[in-house]
């Protein structure tokens, strides 16, 4: 069974910090890529940050470089997204995805299986 289980998520002040977690199942996990995404509400979905599980390159958005950092644990199966310096528009419902194939890092609908997300909210 493909699972992705996301956790972490929650609500912060500006310039606060998270960590989120993604714990794939071993299907999932033998994925080409992870990666993570966000959506807003009445904004489309948008590649956060994405790691190629082989050679673990990493890919950002611009709006996240610098603050966000995307790491894997094999022992664990799991993705991490560490975020620094949270602003109000990092606002968004955060979701965990994998990839078993080749494409854009950021483009969704490459994707094949998505966990169901964990928001995450930054007040000013």
């Amino acid at each position: 069974q493909v699972q992705l289980v996301e956790s972490g998520g929650g609500s912060v002040q500006a310039g606060g910090s998270l960590r989120l977690s993604c714990l794939a199942s071993e299907y999932a996990y033998s994925s080409r890529c992870l990666g993570w995404f966000r959506q807003a509400p009445g904004k489309e979905r948008e590649g956060v940050a994405a790691i190629y599980t082989g050679a673990g390159a990493t890919y950002y958005a611009d709006s996240v470089k610098g603050r966000f950092t995307i790491s894997q644990d094999n022992a664990k199966s799991t993705v991490y997204l560490q975020m620094n310096s949270l602003k109000p528009e990092d606002t968004a419902m955060y979701y965990c995805a994998a990839k078993r194939g080749g494409g854009y890092w950021s483009e969704t609908l490459d994707y094949n299986y998505w966990g169901q997300g964990t928001q995450v909210t930054v007040s000013s």
